[in-house]
């Protein structure tokens, strides 16, 4: 279990990794004035990170949910900690596919949000993963 549990922590801990930066490429392709080859640089970078991080996430939950299934850790009474953590899991996976639809639209060249907008946008994931490692280490609930 020990190592599933590793294996676990350490695919959230990269997918994570990823989520922090993919917005900051959108930060630097909103800074872009002209499509160039720095916006060809910088799309194709953060293409290659998106499509990364969705294979880092499918790990990450696979040992997830066995240490979930497989394990029960996490199920039972006085675990509700565990319940707000997978709602967080949810709204981390709404956010990727919002950085996905994100892409998208700088691909297409129809993006209509300034750098400030994706700075803020850039620590919502931040935020989510305090929570999550304050819930699985706290337990507060």
């Amino acid at each position: 279990m020990l190592w599933i549990k590793s294996l676990h922590i350490i695919f959230v801990m990269s997918w994570f990794a990823g989520l922090f930066y993919l917005p900051r490429l959108f930060v630097n392709l909103a800074e872009e004035s002209s499509s160039g080859v720095a916006v060809e640089r910088l799309l194709k970078m953060a293409r290659k990170l998106y499509r990364f991080t969705l294979l880092l996430s499918a790990f990450a939950l696979v040992f997830g949910l066995i240490l979930y299934l497989g394990y029960g850790i996490g199920r039972g009474e006085g675990n509700g900690w565990m319940h707000a953590k997978l709602g967080l899991v949810a709204l981390i996976l709404g956010y990727q596919h919002a950085c996905g639809s994100l892409l998208k639209k700088f691909e297409q060249g129809k993006n209509r949000r300034g750098h400030v907008w994706y700075r803020y946008f850039n620590e919502i994931s931040v935020l989510i993963f305090i929570a999550i490692v304050c819930l699985v280490v706290v337990k507060p609930f």
